[in-house]
């Protein structure tokens, strides 16, 4: 089941985080975020903040950002899909990024970003999946745990991009 995220559930969203920012390049955080960050991020009306769970268990969860932090890019968002670990390949990203998609375009936003540390194979085999699109590989991006990692920027367009678009909608 895929919901809303709630404050109640920071605390294991920041434990799920941990787990990636502690022993993975797949983020580039190397402190840890606290569960206070997390529910600001969830508090923030203009993106939304999704959390799947399997058998009453938060199992996963996706958030929308700013893409940039300029005005003009107020349609844009960056999107990010986290999984518990020994979740993956069961589907939960899958239906995070469907309804994630769903959200976003009924809220008005024309285009959705990601940013996937490579190699990243079932990251980007799930956003191929749901239509996003290769912009580039950024070479040596990131220095994390010794090494330099690459990442890819992919796309997709939400909706079409009005002549004298509407803000994007706030979560109600």
């Amino acid at each position: 089941m895929v919901r809303y995220a709630n404050f109640a559930d920071a605390p294991v969203i920041q434990e799920i985080y941990a787990h990636y920012v502690r022993r993975t390049a797949i983020t580039f955080a190397t402190t840890e975020p606290t569960a206070a960050d997390f529910v600001a991020r969830i508090s923030d009306p203009r993106y939304p903040f999704l959390a799947a769970e399997r058998n009453g268990r938060l199992v996963g969860f996706a958030y929308a950002d700013a893409f940039r932090q300029k005005e003009a890019f107020r349609w844009d968002v960056e999107l990010t899909i986290y999984l518990a670990p020994g979740i993956e390949g069961q589907g939960i990203g899958s239906e995070l990024m469907a309804e994630m998609l769903r959200v976003l375009e009924k809220q008005g936003y024309v285009n959705a970003y990601s940013c996937i540390t490579l190699p990243g194979e079932r990251s980007v085999a799930l956003h191929r999946k749901f239509g996003f699109t290769q912009l580039g590989v950024f070479p040596h991006t990131g220095y994390k745990q010794g090494q330099w990692h690459d990442v890819v920027w992919m796309s997709k367009t939400l909706c079409e991009a009005a002549e004298h678009p509407d803000d994007p909608n706030l979560l109600t």
